[in-house]
């Protein structure tokens, strides 16, 4: 995918606050501290455009970004941080959910998977509202670079078994290295043409 420009659009807690551009939407969800931010970076080839922290956590608004001015990356918060007061946390469930299933835009989602870690509860509670509103996802796990290909494909393969997904589903991903940014963007240019088809359907 050639970029040739990406820019912030708008953050937003509330519906009435969703850009009103009418463009297919990506959306990316994962533990806070997963990678979010760098993988939509090293999508984009930006450094910036999404702002980075060690700090997990701090997503804390739905923030949408264009992309080539044709679709847009929409980055959720992060859950699954403790740290984070309990008032705020209860907050984004619902923010994040109501965007899930009143987007009309949102295309599918890429779930974000930390290859050294055993997804829980969480990660199966997400899919399984995902599955539950027919939206795609995409599984891409996250911070490759840490281990050899070998431990890779061990690691990706508990991964799928933990959450009951297909053998070939899964794309092993470092934003540090680019490992996996050819084969992510192949799945999510297929979301966007099949929104876009669907956007089609809808307006004949």
């Amino acid at each position: 995918m050639h970029i040739k420009s990406a820019e912030f659009i708008t953050s937003a807690v509330t519906k009435n606050q969703y850009p009103k551009a009418d463009f297919p939407e990506i959306a990316f969800a994962g533990r806070s501290n997963v990678g979010k931010s760098s993988l939509i970076n090293r999508l984009v080839n930006r450094k910036k455009l999404v702002k980075t922290s060690s700090t997990p956590g701090k997503t804390r608004l739905i923030n949408f970004f264009l992309i080539n001015g044709s679709f847009c990356f929409v980055d959720l918060p992060g859950y699954g941080y403790a740290k984070v007061p309990a008032a705020e946390r209860k907050k984004w469930r619902p923010m994040v959910e109501t965007y899930l299933t009143t987007r009309r835009l949102l295309s599918g989602v890429v779930l974000l998977l930390d290859i050294r870690r055993i997804p829980g509860k969480m990660e199966s509670d997400l899919l399984y509202f995902l599955s539950k509103h027919g939206i795609p996802v995409i599984f891409a796990f996250t911070k490759c670079d840490k281990f050899s290909k070998n431990k890779q494909a061990v690691q990706a393969r508990a991964i799928r078994t933990a959450l009951s997904i297909p053998e070939r589903e899964g794309i092993c991903f470092s934003a540090k290295t680019g490992q996996g940014v050819d084969a992510l963007w192949e799945r999510i240019n297929m979301l966007i043409q099949a929104g876009r088809d669907r956007s089609g359907e809808d307006s004949a």
